[in-house]
Order: structure tokens, then sequence, then C-alpha cells
């Protein structure tokens, strides 16, 4: 893993935070935009008083550049990949509360980096890291100790077969095959990560996958929302969708089977949600998940720290 650290002069840059950073860059990242991630760690070591860049080649030097941050705070240059294993590691160390997390995000699988308010220019992104503020934000943990960040769907949602003329970043989808537009044994930089972070985690949790194509339709499931049943496996539901809400509570909301007539989606909140029914799979954020008989949810209140722009 190699190492950088640079000093920002205070006679050049005046206005240089008393900062000192830990720079983690995703090594999938690097590869796919090496000038956002130049940009990046131009304008973060010009803004701290002293940025330690690590360029870790694989989630075992990832974590390990994590714990060892000692008094540094941690930045990560990646795309949402990136930023859920970090929030995994973090929290898996009993350190989330304790932490605030700062993100540049560099990639294509920038979905859930938009949805929290990230900027994605790397510009705008690495001065949000220096200027900006830390917001606590809610997160769901299941019973395997897993985190969601976005929302956990149920069943997980089929992905687009890529299209020609889509990058190989853009093309993240495809199937653990490694046949792609590339041919025969291309590799997708998003399917690495995804294996990387199966890796990472699977020491003490459910089998976790790249997210794949799947048939998606009907399940019966039974949804408990703190003890009490939204739905149960008498009615058959199209999709489930649970997500951190403000105030330390989960949000759901049950799409029942409609024939005929579109039936009215079931929602409602509270901090404890149960799944149950047939072994299902469900996609957490940007991994599927399971199979598994049953999984239960809880909602976090300022579970872990964001920095954020400011106002």
């Amino acid at each position: 893993m190699a190492e950088v650290a640079t000093s920002a002069s205070s006679s050049a840059n005046s206005s240089a935070r008393s900062d000192q950073l830990l720079v983690v860059v995703d090594p999938v990242a690097r590869r796919l935009d090496g000038e956002s991630v130049r940009i990046a760690k131009d304008v973060l070591s010009a803004g701290a008083a002293h940025t330690k860049v690590c360029l870790p080649d694989g989630p075992e030097e990832f974590a390990r550049a994590l714990r060892r941050r000692g008094s540094r705070r941690p930045v990560v240059v990646g795309d949402d990949s990136a930023l859920l294993r970090a929030v995994a590691l973090l929290h898996r160390q009993r350190e989330l509360a304790g932490c605030a997390l700062s993100v540049v995000p560099v990639g294509s699988a920038l979905g859930l980096a938009r949805s929290l308010g990230l900027p994605t220019g790397a510009v705008a992104a690495a001065r949000a890291v220096l200027d900006g503020a830390e917001r606590r934000l809610d997160l769901l943990v299941d019973d395997s100790d897993g985190v969601v960040l976005g929302a956990v769907g149920i069943p997980p949602a089929p992905v687009p077969v890529p299209t020609r003329g889509q990058t190989e970043a853009e093309s993240d989808a495809g199937t653990g095959s490694g046949a792609g537009p590339g041919g025969p044994g291309t590799v997708r930089p998003w399917l690495r990560t995804c294996q990387s972070f199966v890796r990472t985690l699977a020491s003490s949790r459910p089998a976790r996958t790249a997210v794949t194509p799947g048939a998606a339709g009907p399940a019966r499931l039974r949804v408990e929302v703190d003890g009490a049943t939204l739905v149960d496996l008498d009615q058959p539901v199209d999709a489930v969708t649970v997500t951190p809400g403000a105030g330390g509570v989960a949000v759901v909301e049950v799409r029942p089977l409609s024939v005929g007539a579109q039936a009215s989606p079931l929602t409602a909140s509270g901090r404890t949600v149960t799944v149950s029914g047939a072994h299902f799979r469900y996609r957490a954020d940007a991994v599927v998940c399971g199979p598994v008989g049953t999984r239960t949810w809880v909602a976090r209140e300022g579970a872990w720290g964001l920095t954020l722009p400011a106002g």
C-alpha cells in the first residue's frame, strides 16, 4: 500500500485548516478516473495542514488504513461501494459514533452519494471536505450486523443489461461470469469492488454477492413493524422497501400484488422491521444478500457522521 504525506504551506495558503487528513483512495477510482483522484488529492493537500494519502490495493489494506488512522480524519475517495465498505468497517469496529467520515465521490456508481447530498465534482467534493460540517445521519442495522444507508429492496430489482457504448464502469451490473462487452474474461471493476466487500464482511455475515439480474416477482412475506403485522403471508406482494427515516425510525412501503386496478401501497414507520417468509433475497444499498428466511432491521438515529457542504 503506497502512502504519501504532504503538508500545506501556511504562507501559500493562509486559509488552510488545522486538520490532519487520512485520504484513502479506492483502487477502482484510481483505475477508472485517475484525473479526478489527482485533482481531489491536490485540493485536499493544499487545504489541510497535513494530508496522508493511502493507496490500498485491496480490502485488507483498505481496512488496515482505517484502523490505523489515529487522530486523522478519514476521507474516502471512491464510489458508493467504497463508502459502504468504510461505514461497514467502522461499524464493525464500533467506531462510527466517534468518527466523522468524509467522502469525495469518484466513479460511475454515485447514486447513494448524491442522495446523501455529496457533491460529485472532484473540486466541489474536496472543498466540502475542507469547509463542510459534520451531519449525523440515521442508518439501519440488521440482525447479522449489516448496515444500510440508503434502502432495502425486496425482492432485489433486476439490473439492466449494458448497452453498446457504455463504459466498463457503467456496465457494472453484469453477472459474475466475466463475459461482457470486453469479451470472455473481462472482470468489471464494480464487481471486483463488491467481491472485495463480500470478503471483508464474510467472516460473520450471510453470503453476499454482487448485484446480478434476478427474477423479481410476487412474493409471500410477513412484514412486521414494531411487532404489528403490516402484511401477512396470505397477501402476495410485488415489492417491499425499507429506508432509514428521520428521528430514528424505519419507513416501510409494501406494494401488494394488484389484479386489475392498481392497489395502493401500504406504509408504516417504526424502530424495528422484520420480514419473514419463504427464503428470499434482498438488495441492501448496492449489494444483494440472502437467501434468508427472516431478517430484522433496527433504525439507529444519528448513528454515523458524514461531512456535507456547509449550509
